[in-house]
Parts: C-alpha cells; sequence; structure tokens
C-alpha cells in the first residue's frame, strides 16, 4: 500500500534544488557518488528527520527532536546520494549531501513498508546514543510530520537500518512499544555490585 509521504517545506526543496545546481553554493565537496553521476540529479522522498534524545535513563522522559528533512538524491533510475537540510534563523536551509549505507538501506525499508496492509507516515529517527537509523512508520491519523516534538505512538513501527547496532536486526519491524525499552536496556549501564566489608 502506498506510504503517505508528507510534503516537505517548500524552503527546504528549493535549498536543496539550489545546491543541486550551483556547486558553488556548497562549501564542502560533493560526494563521489555525486560526482560521478551522470544526467540531471533530483531529489525525491523527503523525510522529516527526528532525533531521539533522552533514552538513557535521567528522570526525564525521551523525546524527539524534529532537526531536519532528508531528501534522497536520483540520478537517472538510481539513487546516488542523500541531501539533508535543517531549520535556521532564516528558515530551512542546505546543509550537506551524504552517501553511504543508509541510502540503500533507506530505500530497502521504504519499499518493505509499501509492501504492509496498513498505511504509514514515514519519518526517519536517529538514535545518536547507539549510533542507530531507524524507519519511523507512523500509524493512524496522518499528522504534522514538521512537528518539532513527537514521540512514536505505541503502535507505530520502527525499522532499524543498516548497519544496525549488534543484537538488532536490520529491516525487522519493531513496534515502538518494543522496541523503545529494548534501547533503554541496552543503554542502562549494568549496576556496580558493592564490595563486602571486611568484619
Amino acid at each position: 500500500m502506498p506510504l503517505l509521504v508528507p510534503p516537505a517545506p517548500a524552503p527546504a526543496l528549493r535549498s536543496v534544488l539550489a545546491a543541486l545546481g550551483s556547486p558553488t553554493a556548497v562549501r564542502e565537496a560533493r560526494p563521489p557518488a555525486l560526482r560521478a553521476a551522470q544526467g540531471p540529479l533530483s531529489p525525491e522522498f523527503p523525510l522529516p528527520f527526528h532525533v531521539l534524545d533522552g533514552i538513557i535513563p535521567s528522570g526525564r522522559p525521551p523525546r524527539t527532536r524534529l532537526t531536519g528533512w532528508r531528501f534522497l538524491i536520483r540520478s537517472g533510475d538510481r539513487t546516488v546520494a542523500a541531501a539533508d537540510t535543517v531549520l535556521t534563523a532564516d528558515g530551512w536551509a542546505f546543509s550537506h549531501f551524504c552517501e553511504g549505507p543508509y541510502i540503500a538501506s533507506s530505500q530497502l525499508a521504504m519499499r518493505q513498508a509499501e509492501a504492509m496492509t496498513a498505511r504509514y507516515q514515514p519519518r526517519l529517527l536517529s538514535v545518536p546514543e547507539l549510533y542507530m537509523l531507524t524507519l519511523w512508520l507512523h500509524d493512524g491519523p496522518v499528522a504534522d510530520a514538521g512537528e518539532s516534538e513527537a514521540m512514536p505512538l505505541p503502535t507505530d513501527l520502527l525499522v532499524p537500518l543498516a548497519p544496525a547496532p549488534p543484537g538488532i536486526a536490520s529491516h525487522r519491524p519493531h513496534r515502538a512499544a518494543d522496541l523503545l525499552p529494548l534501547l533503554t536496556h541496552r543503554l542502562t549501564p549494568p549496576a556496580v555490585p558493592l564490595l563486602s566489608q571486611p568484619a
């Protein structure tokens, strides 16, 4: 079933198009995959990029932050890179191009989600403390994908992208209610046994 891909903010899309159209507008060098691409480059599949903070127990509940939008960059019939945008004081702006295994993994996860019977709204959710990126499939009524703070619902699906942390299978959908406690447990430091005092 088709995914409910949210529309990206128009300024975010314009900033990516400008970066693709003018290499001098980007301070850093383009990644090799973009430099080697033949023909026109086009951004597609915009996904809001959220970061999950505070999964280490600290007395405060975890929360997500919308940090940007990611666009997959297509050259002909291949996706060769991604472009990230960030929210600045002046609005949405191009941040950087990226390549690597998460690009192909994102595509695979999106294809898997399209084959599901339910309709989901896709987002990306990063867990920096575990160096982990997931495809976040929001379940239920269409929500504002660009809202700054929104925790996954218990019925939302999280699909870890490859490479995933050891012990977590890539591309296996997990209910948020099941995966988030597991991540918290992985980051909780083991209890240090108290040494017995000599009598």
